[in-house]
């Protein structure tokens, strides 16, 4: 009986030891594929910015080089 005890101490904590390996392996796992998800979310937000910073600009850009350009009476002023 007394061996029995012996073997079976080390065996449940070589058993516990693995349990734990594998759980930071599965956690390391999670981490990498939330970070793959951050990374894709982050990719996705900076195109949408650069797309609505374009659009903002050819709207702008558009009108600002109408207005900007001063009619032909416009740009004269008279002294009174």
């Amino acid at each position: 009986m007394l061996q029995l005890k012996s073997i079976g101490t080390p065996l449940v904590l070589a058993l516990a030891l693995f349990s734990l390996a594998g759980c930071d392996q599965a956690e390391k796992s999670a981490q990498q594929v939330l970070d793959q998800a951050a990374q894709s979310a982050k990719q996705a937000i900076d195109k949408t910015n650069e797309a609505a910073q374009q659009a903002l600009n050819d709207v702008i850009g558009g009108e600002g080089e109408k207005s900007t350009k001063p009619a032909d009476g416009e740009g004269k002023t008279q002294d009174i």
